[in-house]
């Protein structure tokens, strides 16, 4: 399946998530639920791949680089649902995308990467609606959602390290989300006890999970391996772009004007990297992983 493809499905299922996760802020603060996600997430992929029999995943220097992909990764989370707390989701994604912005400037392999991340950011701004109307906690979301663009950025470059150091991707992920599940565990999980005594809450949180950690972070997995940073970072901007498409689709909520100009800019951001991935000569680290035991 090709890699824009695996992205649309990506963001299909995190938007459910996402639906789900905003109905349980009036329960839980926002940084309890985003550490649950993660949690239920490590749980899942712990019980489905049983990472324990994959013995390179255990040698000390590989391990180091997962774990720090999991702290990265659940912090990247906890920062964004705190953000949202107190900003407009259009500025908090727009800013947030300046992580992947960051990385395909500095790893981009030439000017069709740099174009490309500058086409797809100015689409972002245009789709998420950016507006200036920040509200009382905006400093307490501006600080987090700088926090969650930097954690983006390093997930990009660590996430790829993991996909493509030879082991079986889901197995890497459910060490890397149990050790973020843990270092963060400290500081959230005193707030957690609605959902473990509330069934319906314990539902809720997971199918967060699912949705929006085990099959997106699952599937991007399989993407880091096959592409480049910079042209993962690209990628990145399909996900406001299917939000678009899919409220177009679902709820009848067409886009127009900006919005039909950042869906443009998008496709195109896209065109240009799958040209600069045609032509780009395959690394040696491309080379395909062995199955998962």
């Amino acid at each position: 399946m090709p890699a824009p493809l695996l992205f649309v499905v990506s963001g299909l299922t995190q938007y459910v998530g996402a639906a789900v996760a905003v109905g349980l802020f009036a329960v839980l603060p926002a940084g309890v639920v985003a550490w649950l996600r993660i949690a239920v997430s490590a749980l899942v992929l712990l019980a489905w791949r049983r990472p324990w029999r994959t013995r390179e995943l255990w040698r000390g220097r590989r391990l180091g680089v997962t774990a720090a992909f999991g702290v990265v990764l659940a912090l990247m989370n906890v920062a964004f649902y705190v953000a949202i707390e107190h900003l407009p989701l259009g500025t908090a994604v727009a800013l947030e995308f300046l992580g992947p912005v960051a990385v395909a400037a500095v790893t981009g392999r030439g000017w069709r990467d740099r174009a490309a991340i500058a086409v797809a950011a100015v689409g972002v701004v245009l789709l998420a609606g950016v507006t200036l109307d920040t509200g009382p906690g905006a400093l307490t979301g501006l600080v987090a959602i700088g926090v969650s663009a930097a954690c983006w950025a390093a997930y990009i470059v660590l996430g790829r390290r993991v996909a493509r150091s030879g082991g079986p991707g889901a197995s890497g992920l459910a060490v890397a989300m149990t050790a973020g599940a843990l270092v963060l565990a400290p500081f959230l999980a005193g707030g957690a006890g609605p959902a473990l005594v509330d069934v319906r809450l314990a539902a809720l949180v997971v199918v967060i999970a699912l949705c929006s950690s085990v099959v997106p972070y699952a599937l991007e997995q399989v993407v880091l391996r096959r592409v480049s940073a910079a042209t993962f970072a690209v990628l990145l901007a399909l996900l406001p772009a299917t939000a678009a498409v899919v409220g177009a689709v679902v709820l009848r909520q067409w886009p127009h004007g900006l919005e039909v100009v950042g869906l443009v800019l998008v496709s195109g951001a896209i065109a240009l990297t799958a040209r600069s991935e045609a032509d780009a000569p395959t690394p040696p680290d491309a080379a395909p992983s062995p199955p998962a035991p």
